[in-house]
């Protein structure tokens, strides 16, 4: 039986492994599971403007509540106007690739694998990684020491959004009176301090009149947080409580909304919060009097925590290249996209997480 085979550089080709490339790429991505969407009910809302229009800048506004105190009985409301107030933040997008080689003309008669398919296999794995490491890295404001990112240590952030540090309202630590250099090995991730700050977020507005409250995501009618926590965090929390982990846990199996993406992978249900647990949170090493106690940093997260933003359009975000090198013998693969990720900000202050920084090591 004769087969059919999409020479290389072909235009079926190219739309073909471009469009299956997003679609794996958003399938295999911790973060494009759970927690991306086009809606602003989302941890991270994906921005669209560019994708169709010119630019490298999406600017995006938060509308300020009103302050004025009212006009009572006869006295004359002209001149009293209250301006309608916005604080703006943008995300800058810039393109990123990568490049395969599928081998040469030998190498492709004498293997049984399509090289192609397992070129775009791996190339999906590729992005999911480095794109949900990008999440991390934008949300915590922090590349960290995570060994196995792809990014080295020293990284700074891509399309010239930087990494924004938590500001002082929105890191907390174990206990109001720490702070990074007081953190000690046995201020560790517990079930107390995730009720304190779901306390804590719901007062930033009434304590600091200016900044603006966390804003949960609605499930079922339910105001829902996140809070993403490294394993070795989980465990701690876990291990300090293990009668009082079995009903958050089932609160999770039992809850309103539980078929919700937010939920998928979930550990438990504290209060409003889910928990969950993944090993690229951003970790350290330098915290406590000596800067030698191992620490990581958890997100809360409500809703538009992070924005992201891709400079093309529908199922074609990613795009894929062919090209034969060495006269026709070779041929490499590129694959990559324009894309722009940030945390949302709003007058200096970060709008809708809040970093938690605990000690975290293996168990011993």
């Amino acid at each position: 039986m004769a087969q059919t085979i999409i020479p290389t550089g072909d235009i079926k080709a190219i739309r073909r492994y471009s469009a299956g490339l997003t679609v794996d790429q958003n399938i295999k991505s911790y973060w494009g599971k759970r927690f991306i969407d086009d809606s602003p009910n989302s941890i991270i809302q994906r921005k669209t403007e560019v994708e169709s229009d010119a630019g490298d800048i999406i600017g995006f506004d938060l509308s300020v509540q009103l302050r004025n105190r009212p006009t009572t009985g006869d006295d004359r409301l002209d001149g009293k106007a209250e301006d309608l107030r916005f604080f703006t933040d943008e995300v800058r997008v810039d393109q990123t690739r990568n490049l395969v080689s599928a081998g040469g003309r030998m190498t492709r008669k004498r293997t049984i694998h399509d090289l192609r398919q397992v070129a775009r296999d791996r190339s999906s794995d590729y992005w999911a990684k480095y794109l949900d490491e990008l999440y991390f890295m934008y949300l915590s404001g922090a590349r960290g020491v995570n060994p196995d990112f792809i990014e080295p240590t020293d990284y700074t952030g891509h399309a010239g959004n930087p990494f924004q540090v938590p500001d002082a309202a929105h890191q907390l630590f174990p206990t109001a009176a720490l702070v990074k250099a007081t953190v000690t090995t046995g201020d560790k991730m517990t079930k107390l301090i995730v009720e304190r700050v779901q306390v804590y977020v719901q007062m930033i507005r009434a304590n600091t009149p200016d900044a603006a409250n966390m804003v949960p995501v609605m499930v079922d009618g339910e105001e829902r947080f996140v809070l993403l926590m490294n394993p070795m965090q989980a465990f701690d929390m876990r291990t300090a409580d293990t009668t009082g982990w079995m009903d958050v846990n089932k609160a999770l199996i039992t809850a309103e909304g539980k078929n919700n993406p937010i939920f998928r992978g979930g550990l438990g249900l504290l209060a409003n919060t889910v928990l969950h647990s993944h090993l690229n949170c951003i970790r350290f090493t330098d915290y406590g009097a000596g800067t030698n106690v191992p620490a990581a940093r958890a997100l809360f997260m409500g809703r538009q925590a992070g924005v992201v933003a891709y400079g093309t359009a529908g199922g074609n975000r990613f795009q894929w290249h062919e090209e034969p090198k060495d006269h026709g013998n070779l041929v490499e693969i590129s694959a990559g996209t324009i894309i722009g990720v940030k945390k949302t900000r709003f007058n200096s202050k970060d709008f809708g997480v809040v970093a938690i920084d605990t000690a975290a090591a293996l168990p011993a």
